[in-house]
């Protein structure tokens, strides 16, 4: 087993050497976020990556112990209109597997701008993100419980699942509103509304 875990770090370790090499290549980039949505190469195969329901990268089968790793990678992360996630570089683009968002939005913080809440996200790889039309937030009802499962867009298609402890926080904000004539449970950020469900059914939820 500590055979499995030395390779797999080992490989782990030498993409992400790749990676950084590549990171370097961000002109007109944001410092720290490589320009991945104007690299185009080739498709090179699928890695045997995950990240997992509760925000834990693994390789090879075996949890990525290193923060810094983690970070380096979700920065070159890529989400085509194939549905499909990718770690992608100037010379060639990996498949990778993601059981359900991209990220967790681990924290919430909440200013005021001009009277109006705004809404803030930190995410596990050190994302920060306001809520607001470029980055809003999406609710759906998930599984037999119906279990209320709020995401937000952090860039491009990439996704962050917000942890159940900040959902709490969150909700706590919502207000019934008139959307197009019906009564909405919503939440707002700013100048932006996002639904989160009908009024009347989150009544009937939560009986």
């Amino acid at each position: 087993m500590a055979g499995e875990t030395l390779k797999a770090e080992t490989d782990a370790a030498g993409l992400a050497a790749m990676i950084a090499r590549a990171s370097d290549q961000t002109a007109g980039g944001k410092p720290g976020l490589p320009p991945v949505e104007r690299w185009e190469p080739p498709f090179c195969g699928d890695l045997d990556m995950e990240i997992r329901a509760d925000g834990t990268w693994f390789y090879m089968g075996t949890p990525i112990g290193r923060e810094a790793l983690v970070r380096l990678f979700s920065t070159v992360l890529r989400k085509d209109g194939d549905g499909k996630t990718y770690l992608v570089t100037p010379v060639e683009k990996v498949g990778i597997r993601v059981e359900d968002a991209h990220f967790i939005a681990v924290e919430m913080s909440v200013a005021e701008r001009d009277g109006q809440p705004v809404l803030f996200f930190r995410t596990n790889v050190g994302d920060l993100v306001e809520a607001d039309a470029d980055h809003p937030l999406r609710f759906e009802i998930a599984g037999e419980t119906q279990e209320l499962k709020p995401y937000l867009r952090v860039r491009g298609r990439l996704d962050a699942l917000v942890s159940r402890a900040v959902m709490y926080d969150l909700v706590d904000r919502g207000e019934v509103i008139t959307v197009d004539g019906r009564e909405m449970f919503c939440l707002r950020s700013g100048a932006a509304v996002f639904p989160v469900m009908p009024a009347d059914e989150l009544d009937r939820l939560s009986r």
